[in-house]
């Protein structure tokens, strides 16, 4: 017997995640949302996937721009994620105020201050399963933050973990 949508989302919600504020930007113009589903594929080349919602207004400017950053978020930053989740019905332009943004090798907007750490990537293949969009991002630069702790997902709910998390 299949596992059911709602079994299997529950059962994730058991799999704890970093906090993730993915960017992009170019011809199509900048995008972000905060997203979870991110992890390594291979070190040659550094090489990382990124799953966006095929429903997402953002999808199209990824695939069109060819680029994208992933912003692993501080412990401190549940607003931002909310707000690039779509809590709030932030425009583009209010969402992007709420952080200090930069740029690394392709031009994707870099969380300046904000971050634990930042993988700029061009995106190499473009894979569709399902409702996601399936971005496989070969890294060009890192930056990484401070010492502070990192935010997660976890339970259905934000937790910090790491040094300086109890701050949070």
């Amino acid at each position: 017997m299949p596992v059911s949508n709602a079994e299997f989302r529950d059962a994730m919600a058991r799999l704890g995640a970093a906090v993730n504020v993915v960017t992009t930007d170019g011809a199509a113009g900048r995008a972000g949302l905060t997203v979870s589903a991110v992890c390594s594929v291979t070190d040659d080349p550094p090489t990382l996937l990124v799953c966006l919602n095929r429903a997402s207004r953002s999808n199209a400017a990824f695939k069109a721009n060819g680029v994208l950053c992933v912003n692993t978020l501080a412990a401190d930053c549940r607003a931002l994620s909310d707000a690039f989740a779509g809590k709030g019905a932030l425009s583009s332009e209010d969402r992007f105020a709420m952080g200090r943004w930069t740029t690394l090798a392709t031009g994707a907007p870099v969380l300046a201050d904000a971050s634990v750490v930042s993988f700029d990537c061009r995106v190499a293949e473009v894979l569709e399963k399902g409702t996601h969009s399936v971005f496989f991002a070969e890294i060009q630069a890192i930056r990484q933050g401070g010492p502070g702790g990192a935010l997660i997902w976890y339970g259905r709910g934000y937790h910090p973990v790491g040094h300086g998390a109890d701050a949070a």
